[in-house]
């Protein structure tokens, strides 16, 4: 039986049973404590932070005996080393373990060289405060998924440890639906497909991503939904692209692999981009990627959620640009 300690809201004592005889501390904490991963209760072990009948444990492979009572202290999330920083989001979700927003164009996910602050990072860690209960230990939000600076849309972040573990197994799985809209240079013949084709660093230009054999599998699933120009000479499309794994650069990688680079695309776009001598594709000034929509199942709660964005103005004057082109 698991019994929080009440001269200390952050002290469990768990009570080994007879079925405990013999069992590793770190699994059968594990059990007990579902919020801590055995990663966490072996740091918490080295810290200090766990006894057995008062006496320290430091050894998660230690042997249980019946009987014996095993208390575990958390102590207070560390200070988060980026700095809470002021900057406005829009907030689709929250609830005490995780945070959905709608990421605007030009917000860098997570400090980095070149971005040393004023990231989504920054902006969560203002935003939640003490709602962020510590991941690992850290007052820090979960990233588990990244958006390109210049891609816009939905995403989550996990402000506790079980919903953290639980989203990394959600995206490990592939259990998360995302879709994807993309205006793309010229049009696929066909009206849907499936991209099945892996995805490493390139062997020519270590910035970018390439389809290679040596690469992750990576799947994408993309329907033509509307497109622009002359039937047969299309400048453009607009497409939906569904992804079944998550690899960095997918979207734009795998479209470029199709001969329909994204519109805008920096990296990838090549001679394609100097092809189109529309005036807004020219000033759109970034690539024309926008996360739609997000849905999943609460790690916490059970409960299923779906989320949606609305295209930003900027792809939507595209859009309207484009338009006046087709017949």
């Amino acid at each position: 039986m698991t019994e929080l300690l009440t001269e200390n809201p952050t002290a469990f004592q768990v009570v080994a049973d007879d079925g405990a005889e013999g069992e590793r501390i770190d699994r059968w904490l594990a059990a007990q404590l579902p919020d801590l991963s055995r990663s966490r209760l072996k740091a918490l072990m080295e810290q200090g932070a766990v006894t057995v009948d008062g006496a320290l444990c430091g050894d998660p492979s230690r042997k249980l005996k019946a009987g014996v009572a095993v208390t575990v202290i958390l102590p207070e999330p560390e200070p988060a080393v980026p700095e809470p920083q002021d900057i406005p989001l829009t907030v689709l979700y929250e609830d005490e373990d995780l945070i959905v927003i709608d990421k605007p164009v030009g917000l860098v996910v997570h400090p980095a060289p070149g971005n040393p602050d004023r990231t989504l990072v920054n902006a969560l860690l203002a935003h939640c405060g003490p709602g962020l209960t510590g991941i690992g230990g850290v007052a820090r939000p979960g990233i588990v998924h990244r958006l390109d600076k210049d891609t816009s849309g939905v995403m989550v972040a996990a402000k506790s440890d079980a919903a953290h573990r639980g989203l990394v197994e959600l995206f490990s799985r592939h259990e998360i639906d995302r879709e994807y809209l993309a205006l793309v240079h010229g049009a696929p013949r066909l009206r849907s497909g499936t991209v099945d084709a892996p995805i490493g660093r390139s062997a020519r230009d270590r910035k970018k991503m390439a389809v290679t054999g040596a690469g992750k599998r990576a799947v994408t699933h993309w329907r033509v939904e509307e497109r622009f120009g002359p039937p047969g000479k299309e400048a453009a499309a607009l497409v939906r692209c569904r992804l079944e794994t998550g690899r960095t650069h997918q979207i734009r990688v795998h479209m470029t692999h199709l001969g329909h680079p994204v519109i805008g695309d920096p990296l990838y776009a090549g001679r394609a981009a100097r092809k189109p001598s529309l005036a807004a594709i020219k000033s759109l000034g970034r690539q024309a990627l926008h996360a739609g929509l997000l849905g999943f199942v609460h790690p916490v709660t059970g409960e299923t959620l779906m989320f949606e964005s609305k295209l930003p103005e900027d792809m939507t004057g595209l859009i309207s640009a484009l338009r006046e082109i087709t017949p």
